[in-house]
């Protein structure tokens, strides 16, 4: 379990900072932030791998094709991030 918690965490962070360096723009979020984005890409590229492709588990959660998902699914919540972020503060003006 906690070699789980531990490859998330690194995995999260990896793909976290790949996605905020793909996108250009400056971000406000620190390094909890990073992983935390990078662990919710994981979560998206994880899911369409799956719909798209029809890979699960059971054929290994490490693999080549999963990072890459987990950082374009990174990159797709970074933009949705971005998205609403920049509502609420278009609101405060």
């Amino acid at each position: 379990m906690l070699g789980l918690i531990i490859s998330l965490i690194i995995i999260g962070l990896i793909a976290g900072a790949l996605a905020r360096l793909l996108v250009p723009g400056r971000d406000p979020i620190g390094i909890g932030g990073t992983i935390l984005l990078g662990i919710v890409g994981s979560f998206i590229g994880g899911f369409l791998g799956y719909v798209l492709f029809h890979h699960d588990k059971s054929q290994g959660a490490l693999q080549p094709a999963g990072i890459i998902g987990s950082i374009i699914g990174a990159v797709i919540a970074l933009l949705i991030y971005r998205r609403v972020g920049s509502r609420g503060r278009m609101s405060r003006v």
